[in-house]
C-alpha cells in the first residue's frame, strides 16, 4: 500500500513531463545524476517517515511491556496537566487498530512532505504539531485527546493547499494523490462519532491551510512553461534547488 501510493505520485509527475515532451515539443532530459538525486531524496524522505513511525510504535510497545496505558499523557483541554499533551498526545494511541490506521497514512504524507519541502518540512511538522495542539487545548471537549490524526490532517491540508497555491506541477501531483487517497478525510472533521477527536482533525486541517498560506513563497518554486522553446531550460525549477545539501549521502546528518 505504501509503495503503491507513493508510486502513483511519481508516476503522475513523470507522466505529465512525458506528455509535455511528446505533445509540446519540450525536451526534458533526466540524466543519471538527476535520477540519482531523485532516488536519494526519495530514500531520505522514507527514512524520516519510518523513523517517526518507529517512535510511535515504540511508545505502544512500552505500554504493553509495562502493562499500562499512557492515555493520561493525552491532551486534556483547558487543564494545566493537559498542557503536556500538546507534545505527547500525537505519540499515544488507544489500540493497535488505531495505530495501524495512522501508521500507513503518516508514512505516506510525511514522506511526501520531506520529499517536496527539503528546507521547510521540519518547520511545518513542528508548527503543525504545536499549533493544532494548542487549538485543541483551548477549544475541544473536556476529554483526553490522543493519536497523530491531527498531525495527519495538518500535513494533508498543507500539501493540498500548498500545491494549489503554488501551481507547481510536482506539488499538484501529490495534491491529487492526497485527494485520491484521503478524500474521505473531510468526514473526520465533523462531530459524527463521539469517540473520535474530530476537533483534532478540524484544527489540524485549519493549521495546515494557514501554514500553506504563510509559507507560500518558500519551498519548490512555481513553474512556468515556455511553449516556443525546445530546451529543458524552460522548466522554471532550477537544478540548484534540488541538488543542494540534503541530497548528498554524506549530508544525511543535517536532517
Amino acid at each position: 500500500m505504501i509503495f503503491l501510493s507513493t508510486s502513483i505520485c511519481f508516476t503522475i509527475r513523470f507522466r505529465i513531463l512525458s506528455l509535455l515532451k511528446e505533445n509540446l515539443l519540450i525536451t526534458v532530459e533526466m540524466s543519471d545524476d538527476i535520477l540519482q538525486i531523485e532516488r536519494t531524496r526519495f530514500k531520505i524522505s522514507l527514512e524520516i517517515a519510518f523513523l517517526f513511525t518507529l517512535l510511535i510504535w515504540l511508545v505502544k510497545l512500552v505500554e504493553i511491556i509495562e502493562g499500562t496505558s499512557f492515555y493520561r499523557l493525552g491532551l486534556l483541554p483547558r487543564s494545566i496537566s493537559g498542557l503536556t499533551g500538546i507534545v505527547t498526545a500525537p505519540l499515544i494511541h488507544s489500540d493497535f487498530n488505531h495505530l495501524i490506521n495512522n501508521t500507513i497514512t503518516i508514512i505516506i504524507l510525511l514522506a511526501g512532505l520531506v520529499y517536496f519541502y527539503r528546507d521547510l518540512w521540519y518547520r511545518i511538522l513542528l508548527l503543525s504539531w504545536l499549533v493544532s495542539g494548542v487549538m485543541v487545548w483551548i477549544a475541544a471537549r473536556t476529554s483526553y485527546h490522543i493519536g497523530c490524526s491531527g498531525l495527519i490532517y495538518a500535513i494533508a491540508s498543507f500539501i493540498f493547499f500548498s500545491g494549489v497555491i503554488r501551481k507547481n506541477i510536482n506539488l499538484m501531483a501529490i495534491s491529487l494523490l492526497v485527494v485520491f487517497l484521503y478524500g474521505g478525510l473531510v468526514w473526520g472533521v465533523l462531530p459524527i462519532f463521539p469517540q473520535i477527536s474530530w476537533e483534532y482533525h478540524l484544527f489540524g486541517g485549519i493549521t495546515g491551510a494557514i501554514l500553506a498560506l504563510v509559507y507560500r513563497k518558500q519551498g519548490p518554486p512555481p513553474q512556468t512553461w515556455s511553449w516556443m522553446s525546445d530546451t529543458a531550460e524552460d522548466i522554471n525549477e532550477t537544478p540548484e534547488y534540488w541538488e543542494s545539501e540534503i541530497f548528498d549521502e554524506s549530508d544525511k546528518e543535517k536532517l
